[in-house]
């Protein structure tokens, strides 16, 4: 993609009002604006960021055992009042009025909605278990909206549900899923601390959350330095006394994002709506269900906070926008052999399957070097006139800042030794 034919309004500035690293440079590095708050409209960089982290989670729902479906936006409050949820989650449902006269409301979660389909279809043990997931936009009518994308009333969610015929197949499948977090926000760049929680309004008796420690955080978590031992702070485990686990250290207040939510959910939504099934010895008996639950808006601002400098963003590779950024310098004679070469790079690199960006732009060095820094993306390949004189071209990371010189002949080469984990040298 050529810069000059993309959309990435950048920001110089720091907006204002804002507190959070990452909600300054969602907006600086042009991914998000918003358009009122708590309402963010996602730029072209944003939602390739959003499509990357969708891709990650799809492939391991995939390993999981799941299949992909999409739910409405708009359900009627009558599902809701099958299982007393419309009470318990009044004060941030957005309910209305249809023009039939029907109650109705946009969806802040999806778990009256499944069940719902899922009771439909399914009749016998013999069609068990099923386990669906969507990524879909959910709606809260948030009062105190924080940090941009993180606490926002129109936020985008994954969420899957398994239906099992007994507590055995509920453990399997809330364990397939439980592995499949892990893998997930490692492959998005973060190490999340997985705690035992309450399960709230959700339901059930059995959950745990997948949390990042980040000043955005609005849970407070324990943390062990002595044998890293996370646990959720209660009446037995506060902050300053000794740890559970290993009885030598102190526990000690963190500040974490929650990032992921699973629940073994049991019989609660199953019972209210009538969700059975017949089984083995003929009986009727309700579907034991889990729930699987990520924030995807929610895990972009995690990156960021945990991926950055005063210069701007450092994506990792698995959610970067774009693999490699290409930057010509501007010349003078020189101009043109620099600019053929930066687009025969950008074919050659687009063609070995690399997403690449060139900036194209009749803009200064400075300009483009700061812009570059800015939206982070990993590799930097930038073409000058004095490198050329040599035949060489650089190539920087943008997480370490290590650069080496490499023959402009052999970019290719050089991207797939660092792509192997080979450190650039200075």
């Amino acid at each position: 993609m050529y810069w000059s034919k993309y959309f990435i309004p950048t920001l110089k500035e720091t907006p204002v009002g804002t507190e959070a690293v990452s909600h300054q440079l969602l907006l600086r590095a042009g991914l998000v604006h918003m358009l009122t708050s708590g309402v963010y409209s996602y730029l072209p960089l944003g939602l390739r960021v959003l499509r990357r982290i969708e891709n990650i989670i799809r492939e391991e729902m995939r390993t999981a055992g799941a299949q992909e479906l999409f739910l409405p936006c708009l359900q009627p409050i009558e599902l809701w009042r099958q299982t007393g949820r419309d009470q318990v989650l009044a004060d941030v449902m957005i309910t209305f009025e249809d023009n039939r006269g029907r109650q109705m409301c946009l969806g802040p979660t999806h778990e009256e909605v499944i069940t719902d389909l899922v009771k439909n279809f399914v009749q016998s043990y013999r069609q068990l278990p099923v386990v669906l997931y969507q990524i879909q936009t959910k709606f809260r009518d948030e009062m105190r909206t924080r940090f941009g994308i993180v606490r926002a009333c129109e936020f985008i969610m994954k969420d899957a549900y398994s239906f099992d015929r007994d507590q055995e197949g509920l453990r399997k499948n809330y364990q397939l899923m439980y592995e499949a977090y892990g893998r997930i926000f490692k492959r998005c760049g973060l190490e999340t601390v997985v705690i035992e929680a309450d399960s709230g309004a959700m339901g059930g008796d059995v959950s745990h959350e997948f949390m990042v420690p980040a000043p955005i955080g609005e849970d407070t978590i324990l943390y062990c330095p002595s044998c890293r031992f996370y646990g959720a702070v209660t009446q037995g485990q506060q902050e300053g006394k000794p740890c559970p686990q290993c009885r030598e250290g102190t526990l000690q207040a963190q500040v974490a994002i929650e990032l992921g939510h699973i629940f073994q959910l049991g019989t609660k939504y199953s019972q209210a709506q009538q969700a059975q099934f017949v089984d083995v010895d003929g009986v009727q008996k309700p579907m034991i269900m889990g729930c699987y639950g990520i924030g995807v808006s929610r895990v972009i601002a995690a990156v960021i906070e945990k991926h950055n400098d005063e210069k701007g963003i450092q994506w990792p590779q698995g959610v970067a926008p774009f693999d490699i950024e290409i930057v010509p310098l501007p010349g003078t004679a020189e101009s043109e052999g620099i600019t053929d070469l930066a687009n025969r790079c950008y074919t050659y690199l687009t063609d070995a399957g690399y997403s690449v960006l060139l900036d194209d732009r009749d803009e200064t060095a400075g300009i483009k070097f700061n812009d570059a820094d800015l939206i982070g993306i990993p590799l930097r390949i930038t073409i000058g006139k004095r490198n050329l004189a040599e035949g060489k071209v650089e190539v920087k990371k943008r997480g370490t800042g290590e650069t080496l010189l490499v023959d402009k002949d052999k970019i290719g080469e050089a991207l797939l030794e660092i792509s192997r984990g080979v450190c650039l040298k200075n």
